[in-house]
C-alpha cells in the first residue's frame, strides 16, 4: 500500500478490503451501494445495518470502538475505521482504496503499474 494514507481513524474491525468508495449521506443513497463498495458515510444507525451485508469495508467520521458502525463490522466481518474525520471530503465515488481496519487507516488503492 502507499506510505501516507488519504484518511487515518479508529481501526476497530480488523483486515484489509479494497473496492470502490460510495459516499452514503443518508437513506436516499442506499440503493446505490452494490456489492464490494466502500461505504464512506458520517455516522450509521440500525436503519444502516443492511448496507454491511453488501459493503467490503466502512468508513466514518464520528464514532469509537462501541460505536454502531464498528460493532456491526465486526460482526460481519468486514474492515471498519471510524472517527475518520473529513473522509467524506477526501474520498469521491468510485475511487478505488483498501481500506486497513486493523491499523485505522484508508489509502488509494495501487493500480496495476504499482502506483496509487
Amino acid at each position: 500500500m502507499p506510505d501516507k494514507p488519504i484518511a487515518t481513524g479508529v481501526a476497530c474491525s480488523k483486515g484489509i478490503a479494497t473496492g470502490p468508495v460510495r459516499l452514503v449521506r443518508g437513506v436516499a443513497d442506499f440503493a446505490a451501494v452494490r456489492p464490494g463498495d466502500v461505504i464512506v458515510c458520517r455516522t450509521t444507525d440500525p436503519s444502516w445495518t443492511v448496507l454491511f451485508g453488501l459493503a467490503a469495508a466502512v468508513v466514518t467520521e464520528t464514532g469509537g470502538i462501541l460505536c454502531h458502525a464498528a460493532i456491526v463490522a465486526r460482526e460481519y466481518g468486514i474492515p471498519a475505521v471510524v472517527a475518520a474525520e473529513g473522509a467524506m471530503a477526501a474520498l469521491e465515488n468510485h475511487r478505488t482504496v483498501s481500506v486497513d481496519g486493523t491499523r485505522g487507516r484508508v489509502y488509494a488503492a495501487l493500480g496495476f503499474d504499482g502506483k496509487a
